[in-house]
């Protein structure tokens, strides 16, 4: 479950990012894309080309995706 105290800051990706994507290949967006570090104490926030749909990725003694 989330606890917003534990999170330091919020990634918006700009663009389209492929919502068909799994944790491994949100984690790859992140590390190629963003050039940032997934384990960080952070939300990675990405959205659909519709722009109605948003996944998070966020890291805490693993990862968590949010639809």
């Amino acid at each position: 479950m989330l606890d917003i105290d534990k999170v330091s800051t919020v990634y918006l990706a700009c663009g389209v990012t492929d919502l068909r994507k799994s944790i491994e290949g949100l984690i790859s967006e992140v590390e190629t894309q963003l050039k940032l570090d997934p384990f960080e104490k952070a939300l990675f926030v990405f959205c659909n080309r519709q722009m109605n749909r948003i996944k998070i990725l966020h890291f805490d003694e693993g990862f968590w995706l949010y639809y």
